[in-house]
C-alpha cells in the first residue's frame, strides 16, 4: 500500500500516454479488456475498465498500434505495477481509421445514409458520367464492359485527381461538372489501395457533393473489401469500378423488353389520356344539355304542367268548397222560406193599401183583405175580429 501511495502521489504517472504494439488482447466477459503493450525493448501490462469503452471507438486486436492513455498505478494484489487505460487510439494508419470512423458517424447521424433519399439508377441511360483518373484500371475496366454491354451508351470522362493533395476539390469538381452537363448516372470512384491512397474518398466535402448531387451515383472505390464514406452515401455501392459498370449500362441485348417497356408506357399513357378526356367530353356534353335551348323549353313546359296540375287541383278544392257553402246557404234559404210556410197552410194576408196584416187588431169590420195562397189569392171581407188577450 505504501509503495502504491508512491504512484499515486506521482503527478507525472496520473495522466500518461504511452505508445505500442497489443498482444495478449483479452475481452473479459465482465466487459474488461486486459492486454500488454509492447515495443522493441520492454512490456507492460494494461487494463481498460467497462466503464471506460466509450474511450475505445475501434475493436482491438493482436498486433494492433495504439496509444494508451491513462495513469500508472499498483495492484496491491499481484504486487504489480499497470497502465489503467481511459483512451486507445490507433497509431499512424490507425488514426486515419478513427477520424473515418468518427466522420462515419457524424454523417449517419445527419440523416446522409438514410435509404429514403437513395435514388434509383435510371434502367436505360443514354449517357453515363465517370469521375476517376484518366489512366489505371479502373477507366479501362468501365470502357471494357459498357462497350461489351452496350457501345451505343455515351460514357464522359472529368479527368479526377483520386489520391494526394487537391484529390478531395479535384473529385467534388468533376461531379458539379457532370451534373451541370446533365448525365443520366454517374460512376465516382477508383482502383484499389490502402486507407491512405483511398483517402480522398472519405473526406466531408466529397460525401457532401455526393449527397446533393441530383444525379444518381454509383460509388465504385478499391476492391470489394474496401469500404469509403461515399459507399454510404452514395444511391448504389458497386465493390469494383467494373460492378459498376454492369449496374449503370444496360445491355443491348434488352433492346426488344426496352421498346415493350416504352411501348406499355404509351400505352398506359394513351389510355389515362383517353379516359381523361373522355370524362371531360362527359361533363361538357352534360352541361351542354343544360343550357341548351330545347332543354330549357322542356324544363319550362314540365314546370307549367306542374303549375297547371297544381291549378286544377286548386280549382277542384275551392270549387267543393263553395259547392258545399251554396247547399249549405240553400238550406237556410229554404228553412226561412215563405213558400214552405205556405205549404204548411199559412197565408200571407194584405190589406186593400197592400200593407201586411199580420195582427188582427189591423182589421175592422167590413175591410177588404187578398190572402195570398201557396196555389193563387183569396179575396175575402172581415166580419168579424177576435184579438187574443195578451
Amino acid at each position: 500500500m505504501y509503495i502504491k501511495n508512491l504512484f499515486a502521489q506521482d503527478f507525472l504517472l496520473e495522466r500518461i500516454a504511452v505508445k505500442g504494439e497489443v498482444s495478449n488482447c483479452k475481452y473479459h466477459t465482465s466487459g474488461h479488456i486486459y492486454f500488454t503493450l509492447k515495443d522493441a525493448t520492454g512490456a507492460i501490462a494494461c487494463v481498460m475498465f467497462s466503464g471506460n469503452r466509450k474511450g475505445l471507438s475501434f475493436r482491438m486486436k493482436e498486433g494492433d498500434n495504439v496509444v494508451v492513455t491513462g495513469s500508472v498505478q499498483i495492484y496491491e494484489r499481484d504486487g504489480k505495477y499497470q497502465l489503467y487505460a481511459k483512451e486507445i487510439t490507433l497509431d499512424g494508419a490507425g488514426a486515419l481509421y478513427v477520424r473515418y470512423e468518427q466522420l462515419k458517424q457524424e454523417l449517419a447521424e445527419m440523416g446522409m445514409f438514410a435509404p429514403e433519399y437513395k435514388r434509383a439508377i435510371p434502367t436505360y441511360i443514354q449517357t453515363l458520367g465517370i469521375v476517376t483518373a484518366p489512366t489505371g484500371a479502373a477507366i479501362q475496366d468501365i470502357r471494357t464492359i459498357a462497350k461489351r454491354r452496350n457501345p451505343s451508351v455515351q460514357l464522359i470522362l472529368y479527368p479526377a485527381l483520386v489520391q494526394g493533395d487537391g484529390a478531395a476539390q479535384s473529385i467534388v469538381n468533376g461531379i458539379r461538372a457532370l451534373e451541370a452537363l446533365g448525365v443520366d448516372a454517374m460512376i465516382v470512384g477508383r482502383g484499389g489501395g490502402s486507407i491512405e491512397d483511398l483517402w480522398a474518398f472519405n473526406e466531408e466535402i466529397v460525401a457532401r457533393a455526393v449527397f446533393e448531387c441530383t444525379v444518381p451515383i454509383i460509388s465504385a472505390v478499391g476492391h470489394e473489401t474496401d469500404t469509403t464514406i461515399i459507399d454510404y452515401v452514395a444511391d448504389l455501392r458497386a465493390p469494383t469500378p467494373s460492378a459498376a459498370a454492369e449496374l449503370a449500362v444496360w445491355k443491348k441485348d434488352d433492346v426488344a423488353a426496352y421498346a415493350q417497356d416504352l411501348s406499355e408506357q404509351m400505352a398506359q399513357y394513351m389510355r389515362h389520356k383517353l379516359a381523361e378526356h373522355r370524362a371531360r367530353l362527359t361533363n361538357l356534353e352534360l352541361r351542354m344539355k343544360y343550357v341548351s335551348p330545347m332543354q330549357q323549353l322542356n324544363t319550362k313546359r314540365q314546370y307549367i304542367s306542374e303549375l297547371e296540375e297544381r291549378l286544377s287541383v286548386c280549382m277542384q278544392q275551392c270549387l267543393q268548397e263553395k259547392k258545399h257553402r251554396l247547399q249549405l246557404l240553400i238550406h237556410q234559404m229554404e228553412a226561412g222560406s215563405p213558400l214552405n210556410k205556405l205549404r204548411e197552410g199559412y197565408a200571407f194576408v194584405m190589406d186593400e193599401a197592400g200593407n201586411n196584416v199580420y195582427k188582427a187588431s189591423q182589421a175592422e169590420k167590413g175591410m177588404r183583405l187578398t190572402l195570398h195562397l201557396l196555389d193563387g189569392t183569396i179575396v175575402a171581407r172581415v166580419e168579424e175580429t177576435r184579438c187574443n188577450e195578451e
